[in-house]
């Protein structure tokens, strides 16, 4: 799966979606307009329905339909605005509770291990995970983004899976985050709700009317029921839109999580428990309609056109060939054809990053943590010990400069945080730019269980850490970099992109800074640093000269990734690959130019899977 590529499906799929939006208000503000012709119109007896359609004054059908859009428009505008927070806001929505990162109980440890080294594999941020307290089997992604993307497990998923299928399961999560997928379904959220607030105000209506006393009684019941009617069409057409945009985005899922995983086993085994246990994948949360099409497995049982998901039995078989339907639905593994039909990302550092970006490479990803410092591992799980890591991860190795920094963390940090600082730097000051990294990419989720007035105080320290020496490396400006992408969006808003810029010609001057600075960083020989900015900008099409810094300009690096944020993407992945040309040139992988890569890739929105690095 190309992350770019999918991208780009994503918004054919947004096309549709509004295509089909567009049909169904049509289609209601015709229903609407005929009710109301029927109720608030005179006509002689024996008049046909041709006859009063075309005496209705125009102002009847003019306001009608005026006033149906604008409550379809304000509806989905209100249930756009209550998802601003993005995944959060579903899973709470859902009843989800969230599962601390210190967590002890065992089940909650595995899922929480299992999503990190997914999340790591695929080169994005740890998502926060909450836990749906129902004893089915089922799970989802929510968000706008891989920066505020959230997974959310049932607790029959974690108690009745095994590893291997709770991971897959999980990598069919990861999937519909890396295909964009996420997006559309909030933006179907928001829409099914304009459709269906005829149906709401008709059954007000009615409600209301059963205790009025007014000699319009009868009127307001019939108009009731008629909305109600229409809006049992407007939940007809909602269904009908969920499953045209739904359920072929679920075989692409399972096949992408056997192509993370290397194995179909895990994810049809998962399918085959959901057919054998006794409440399947059902869900019985309030909001739990408005919100079918996110899930793994189907909600309710819907046949033909308006299911939101393909049958269980076909999801299995196209996992698992040789399996067959059973009453009893035996839990047997077998080969697939699927186990190893897509190419798996590996950690090399020769192909372009574009190539592997949308893939898991699972092995590296467990190399790296399997050689992760224990005593940091823990440290990011801690949500104490995880701001004192990033503190010591900040640390200069200037004395004078170091002991002016922990003055600055012993006045400002939570009490209890200064304490931790010291030892942990022992430890971070050994590791290489990937693991720590690693590391920081570990603590995101535990810093976002911060409270917002927390997150402020840890946000504004971590940047008087940085200037304290009056300037910013490029490594402070990576850890700088992650740490706005993944906490302003998440206790902020979450940054979205439009993906406006359509020509590379108009953001030439950008590109060239960051390639230069890539080229700087990757070599200290001027013809190597030339040749190798050359291959890039070749690739990215424009040849204007090498910029010359004489230090890493943060500021001018912030300002032209702020222009270059709002590529579409196939210039963004041709982008992403001008940077691989140039790091690539000398044919090694630096631990900083690893680290310059990520910080780019992280602002645009690029998942980076981890590479190899020579450092």
């Amino acid at each position: 799966m190309n992350f770019f590529q999918a991208q780009n499906k994503a918004r054919h799929n947004t096309r549709l979606l509004t295509l089909l939006f567009v049909g169904a208000v049509t289609s209601l503000v015709v229903l609407t307009n005929l009710l109301v012709l029927l109720f608030f119109t005179d006509s002689r007896p024996g008049m046909s329905i041709t006859a009063q359609i075309a005496n209705a004054p125009d102002e009847l059908w003019l306001y009608t339909s005026l006033g149906v859009i604008g409550l379809i428009a304000v509806a989905s505008g209100f249930k756009f605005l209550a998802l601003q927070g993005g995944g959060k806001a579903v899973a709470e929505s859902l009843g989800g509770v969230l599962i601390h990162q210190n967590t002890r109980d065992p089940k909650q440890r595995q899922l929480l291990n299992v999503v990190e080294e997914m999340a790591i594999a695929a080169g994005m941020p740890v998502p926060p995970v909450y836990l749906i307290r129902e004893n089915s089997i089922n799970a989802f992604a929510a968000g706008f983004s891989i920066h505020d993307a959230v997974i959310g497990i049932n607790q029959g998923t974690i108690d009745l899976l095994d590893r291997a299928e709770l991971q897959g399961v999980v990598a069919h999560e990861f999937s519909h985050i890396l295909n964009g997928d996420m997006r559309i379904n909030l933006r179907i959220i928001a829409l099914l709700n304009g459709i269906l607030i005829l149906g709401i105000i008709g059954g007000g209506l009615m409600r209301g009317s059963m205790f009025s006393r007014s000699r319009d009684r009868g009127g307001l019941i019939a108009l009731g029921v008629g909305l109600l009617i229409i809006g049992y069409g407007g939940t007809f057409f909602g269904q009908i839109i969920k499953a045209a945009v739904s359920r072929q985005r679920e075989y692409l899922a399972d096949a992408s999580a056997v192509q993370f995983t290397r194995s179909s086993q895990g994810i049809a085994n998962a399918l085959k428990k959901i057919g054998a246990h006794s409440n399947g994948s059902q869900i019985e949360a309030p909001n739990a309609d408005e919100n079918s099409h996110l899930f793994f497995g189907a909600i309710k049982s819907f046949s033909g056109m308006m299911a939101t998901h393909p049958p269980l039995d076909a999801r299995i078989q196209a996992l698992d060939p040789n399996y067959k339907p059973s009453k009893e639905r035996k839990f047997h593994s077998s080969s697939s054809a699927l186990a190893g039909a897509s190419s798996f990302a590996g950690g090399a550092a020769s192909a372009p990053v574009s190539q592997s970006s949308g893939s898991a490479s699972l092995g590296t990803a467990q190399r790296l943590l399997t050689t992760a410092n224990v005593k940091l591992n823990q440290a990011s799980h801690d949500t104490f010990e995880a701001r004192a890591l990033v503190y010591a991860m900040l640390l200069s190795d200037n004395t004078q400069t170091r002991d002016a920094q922990i003055q600055l963390i012993a006045q400002n940090a939570e009490a209890g945080v200064p304490d931790l600082v010291p030892d942990i730097y022992q430890h971070i000051r050994q590791q290489d730019q990937q693991h720590k990294l690693l590391h920081l990419d570990q603590a995101m989720p535990t810093l976002k269980e911060m409270s917002k007035h927390q997150y402020h105080r840890f946000y504004n320290l971590t940047g008087e850490l940085i200037v304290a020496d009056q300037a910013v490396d490029m490594f402070e400006w990576v850890v700088h970099r992650v740490i706005t992408q993944e906490l302003y969006a998440h206790f902020v808003k979450p940054f979205r992109s439009a993906g406006r810029i359509t020509r590379a010609r108009k953001v030439h001057k950008p590109a060239s800074l960051v390639l230069s600075l890539l080229a700087a960083v990757g070599s200290t020989n001027e013809d190597q640093r030339q040749l190798a900015y050359e291959r890039g900008a070749e690739h990215w099409g424009e040849m204007l000269p090498m910029t010359h810094l004489e230090h890493f300009d943060y500021q001018k690096l912030n300002q032209a990734l702020d222009m270059l944020r709002d590529l579409n993407a196939d210039l963004t992945q041709r982008f992403i690959d001008s940077c691989t040309h140039v790091v690539n040139a000398d044919g090694e992988l630096t631990g900083d130019e690893f680290a310059l890569i990520k910080g780019v890739a992280t602002t645009l929105g690029c998942p980076l899977p981890p590479l190899e690095s020579n450092a």
